[in-house]
Parts: structure tokens; sequence; C-alpha cells
């Protein structure tokens, strides 16, 4: 493969087999500083267990996965991960409902977490300067005192995006983000995403098409644990084996 400097993600030959199943299975891809990915593919493609890996929770068996262009993922622990710059959403939200949209973005701010760092903790002036941006981005400054109970789901969403957000990550991970959004917040999640990109890398796991559309980023097709076709979302969805293995169904 390419140079791995200046690259924010690089894998490369990286493979897993569960119970003699291969996972993963010699899977190689490169993600720039600064640049959105959209990986799709059927369900078993490997979607999922890529991200595993990427974060810590999987250790594959073979290949190489560099951080930054230099830092080797698979010889750290999830912690230790998160706390280089890479952010994962999942598909379900998890955000405090109980607490407002903004105790939960000031609770997410990377801080000191001792218990008593964490009692006498008040937000200074860079830390709301930084919460008041993170509601911009989000679309959610005028709920930032309502309950996160009483978000619509896909503002739910975009809660926890600005959470990963305010641990300022060097890379997201996001994981089907618009399973169960309205037309209109799936539109606006594409927006949300794509000025995230201008800044961050960020690579988007999705089913939906028409929000890969619009994402307009370099589409990634995964089948069997391997990349089945790159390139434009025009090009992929014409690619014939992807038609066959995927689209088509």
């Amino acid at each position: 493969m390419s140079d791995k400097t200046g690259t924010m993600l690089y894998l490369d030959g990286v493979s897993v087999a569960f119970d003699g199943f291969k996972a993963i299975n010699n899977l190689s891809l490169i993600v720039y500083p600064a640049e959105m990915l959209a990986i799709i593919g059927p369900n078993g493609a490997g979607k999922t267990t890529m991200m595993d890996i990427i974060t810590g929770k999987t250790r594959p068996d073979d290949g190489e996965v560099l951080f930054d262009g230099r830092t080797d993922l698979t010889r750290l622990d999830e912690a230790a991960i998160a706390n280089l710059g890479i952010g994962r959403k999942f598909q379900k939200p998890t955000v405090f409902e109980s607490q407002t949209v903004w105790d939960n973005l000031e609770m997410a701010l990377r801080k000191p977490r001792g218990i008593f760092a964490t009692l006498f903790y008040t937000a200074d002036a860079a830390d709301i300067a930084r919460i008041e941006d993170i509601l911009n981005t989000v679309r959610l400054g005028h709920r930032k005192n309502d309950l996160a109970a009483n978000l619509s789901h896909g503002q739910k969403q975009w809660l926890e995006i600005g959470m990963l957000l305010a641990q300022d990550p060097k890379l997201l991970l996001v994981d089907e983000p618009v399973a169960g959004m309205t037309d209109s917040e799936t539109a606006e999640t594409a927006k949300l995403l794509r000025e995230i990109a201008t800044t961050r890398s960020v690579v988007v796991v999705e089913h939906d098409m028409s929000f890969v559309r619009d994402l307009g980023s370099r589409v990634t097709c995964l089948a069997e644990g391997a990349v089945l076709a790159e390139g434009s979302l025009e090009q992929v969805s014409a690619n014939p084996l992807v038609i066959e293995r995927y689209l088509g169904r």
C-alpha cells in the first residue's frame, strides 16, 4: 500500500477469524486527515468488526492498523485508543436522559476525571465557548436547557455526536447515524457530518444509500471482510460485483 505518513487511519492486510470464520479477510484501507469515508456493504460484511478492531475491542490476527501515520493501534487497549483521539458512536444513542443538553456536553469535555476534580469543576470561559460552539454545530443551541429525554430520536443522535466532539477526537467512527430519523433530520445529519469532516476524519458506516449520496464522500464497499470496490458512490454502485453481492439483493 502507499506511504503511511499523512494518513489518519491506515489498515493493511488486516484479518481476524472467529471460530474459523474470517470476519475480516486481508482488509486494507486508508482514511486521510479531514476526510470523510462512507463504508457500505451487506450484513456480515465485517463493518462492525472493522470498527471493533480500530477501537481496540477486537485484536486482529494479522495486519497493521496505524493511527495518525505512526501509532500501532493493535498494541493498545480501548481506553488508550480513545485517549489518542478516536471517538466511536454506536447506532443507539446513549445520552444522559435526566440531564440537560448543556450538562451532557459539559460532562463529556476532556477534563481531569478524578472524584475531587469532578466535584469542584466549574466550566471556565473557554469551556463555555467550546460548548456553545458544539451546540451550534449539532443544531441544538435552542434546546440547551432542555432535558435530553425530551429530544427527538434524531436530536439525541446529534447530542451524542456533540458529546464525542467535546472530547476533541481526530477521528470519528459513526455507525448508522440516521437509522430511525425523519427525512429532514437525515438531510441535516449529512450536512452536520460534512461540516465536521472539514476539520476531522470521519468514517460513517451506513445502509441508507440516499444518505450516503448526500455525504458526497469517497465510498468503500465491503463484502466478506474485504474491500469489494472503492470510489465515488456512482462508481461503486455501478460496479457489477457490488450490484450482484449487495445492491441487487
